[in-house]
């Protein structure tokens, strides 16, 4: 990014460097390595879309098939290749190969985050210096929501990373159309280059984020010259030498099934109706804002509305607002909706955000009287946020061990410090201080929620008891795990690929089929028909081991009972 930088002039006005020293990028890494690592180890494989997407690629490595995208026997054509891929070589890289923990697949999500937040600091530091350059990093470095998605290996943390590659790449040309400087063709190439490897990470959302920008910013100007700097039919030839190879291979092995799946089944189905009981109404996102931003909603919003009566005289504070509110508001028009689509935009606002704080504007005055009453509400959600995350550490462990945690102890009193300092209440005349003090803070506590009190939440990691007592108690080198009812991705992962998911009949079947080394795990739902199955009843059956716990993804408390061949 700061070679890109370089092809771009900077603005006459300004007075500090506009690009990061390389002390900065070592000074942002390490804050990436410290926010994001600690739990990615201790974490089990979380149900239901991680698991899918570590089996899948699982499965790849042990089959050497790293073009069809599977998950057991069924297809998996919701998302692109992308992910898959960059997780294989995760895989190879660390030399685990099939035999990976969870940790080695979140790697990419690590990767992704750390990229983004390079990435958002060396667009601040162009647009408004290194001082906000540095602050917008920090911030998105520490808030929740990429603190949670920097921990799961899924496609979010690393897509994040092309939106902001893509729209720096945008914002450059955007600057330097408003300064008539001259074309070049680093910021081209690596517009459509981080464009194409979103598009083969997560489809349509790189590009829709771009999109989205380039219209509001051509209409709000009236003024589309300076879209020929984004070279477009260069632009689409690299953008499809990239793309297409993979696109006609998995055509041709699917016979066009990957289309249906992707477009028709998972896409469009977001769009035109609530997907798999995640609908809500239009303002979801705004309700969540302060929890998934926190600790920053307050300092946030007040960047924002600062913003909002100069975007005609500052064409960077434009370019931004052009890439958070229209993304807002189509997230909030789409049915279905889940915490993390919503994401792409909040570099945006932190940017802003950076801005405002940099230069003193945060602590002024506003304007109207409705602004002060928007930041008091953000400033009630964000007391609920930090109140649930201090709960969070104290009580969580409480409810489920029957037992405080130090950690938890600790991190309650660090998510209240996050708080206090991010709620613009305290140093007031220097939000820069404040922003840092509550960054470090939020880090601590994410760290210490992830590290050391969800890990120990043992209730919750069903699966990896399951797995563990199969693996202790089979009876043949190759046995095999028929799970009934409980059907959750992680066990499959965690007790290999031809884990049978079925019902109690099923699993009376696949003992019977196999008495000498089968093994099969019965939801307390299904015991009445999995006994039922059996030539003996009870009798057929010997009981290894017993598990309890909660199964989070049905949210309901259950017992599993580990059965084999009555000797």
């Amino acid at each position: 990014m700061s070679a890109l930088a370089s092809h771009i002039e900077t603005t006459p006005a300004a007075t500090t460097p506009r690009r990061l020293r390389l002390s900065h990028y070592l000074l942002l890494v390490f804050i990436c390595i410290v926010s994001f690592v600690p739990g990615i180890a201790s974490i089990p494989p979380l149900d239901r879309d991680e698991s899918r997407y570590i089996q899948a690629t699982h499965q790849m490595a042990e089959s050497g098939d790293y073009v069809d995208i599977r998950f057991q026997d069924a297809s998996r054509y919701k998302k692109p290749i992308g992910i898959y891929w960059l997780q294989s070589a995760a895989l190879k890289l660390t030399g685990f190969d099939d035999k990976a923990p969870a940790w080695a697949y979140r790697l990419v999500s690590v990767a992704g985050a750390t990229v983004a937040v390079l990435a958002t600091a060396t667009l601040g530091a162009f647009l408004f210096g290194q001082s906000a350059g540095l602050l917008a990093g920090i911030a998105l470095a520490s808030i929740v929501m990429l603190g949670f998605e920097a921990r799961v290996a899924k496609t979010d943390a690393t897509v994040l990373a092309t939106v902001v590659m893509a729209q720096a790449a945008l914002a450059f040309m955007w600057m330097a159309s408003r300064r008539q400087a001259a074309e070049t063709w680093a910021p081209a190439l690596t517009f459509w280059v981080a464009t194409a490897v979103g598009v083969l990470i997560k489809g349509p959302i790189t590009p829709f984020v771009s999109l989205l920008t380039m219209a509001s910013l051509s209409l709000y100007y009236r003024e589309w010259r300076w879209l020929k700097r984004l070279k477009p039919i260069a632009g689409i030839i690299i953008l499809l030498a990239i793309v297409l190879p993979w696109l006609i291979m998995i055509t041709m092995k699917s016979g066009g099934a990957f289309f249906n799946e992707s477009v028709n089944k998972d896409f469009l189905s977001k769009v035109g109706d609530a997907q798999e009981s995640h609908g809500a109404p239009p303002g979801y996102f705004a309700l969540i804002f302060v929890f998934f931003i926190w600790p920053f909603g307050v300092l946030a919003v007040r960047g924002g509305l600062q913003a909002l009566g100069r975007l005609r005289e500052d064409p960077r504070l434009a370019f931004l607002v052009a890439w958070y509110v229209p993304f807002w508001l189509v997230t909030e028009l789409i049915p279905t909706k889940l915490p993390h689509y919503v994401l792409p935009a909040y570099p945006a606002l932190l940017l802003i955000m950076a801005w405002a704080i940099d230069t003193e504007v945060a602590s002024g005055p506003y304007q109207g009287k409705w602004q002060i009453w928007i930041e008091r509400l953000t400033l009630l959600g964000l007391a609920a946020a930090t109140l649930a995350l201090m709960g969070a550490g104290l009580v969580l462990p409480y409810v489920m061990t029957g037992s405080f945690s130090l950690p938890g102890i600790i991190a309650f009193f660090s998510a209240f410090a996050a708080g206090l300092f991010a709620s613009g209440l305290i140093l007031n005349h220097n939000l820069k201080g404040a922003l840092q003090a509550s960054a470090t803070f939020a880090i601590i506590t994410l760290g210490l929620l992830t590290w050391g009190v969800v890990p120990a939440l043992t209730p919750m990691w069903l699966s990896p008891a399951i797995a563990d007592a199969y693996k202790g108690a089979k009876p043949c080198p190759d046995s095999v795990l028929a799970s009934a009812s409980y059907a959750e991705p992680s066990l499959v992962f965690l007790a290999g690929t031809n884990t049978v998911l079925t019902d109690g009949a099923g699993a009376a079947q696949h003992i019977l089929a196999d008495p000498k080394c089968a093994i099969a795990a019965v939801d307390e739902g299904q015991r009445n028909g999995f006994i039922a199955s059996l030539p003996e009843g009870e009798k057929s059956v010997a009981a290894i081991a017993t598990v309890s716990g909660i199964n989070y993804s049905k949210g309901r408390r259950t017992t599993v009972t580990l059965y084999r061949a009555a000797p």
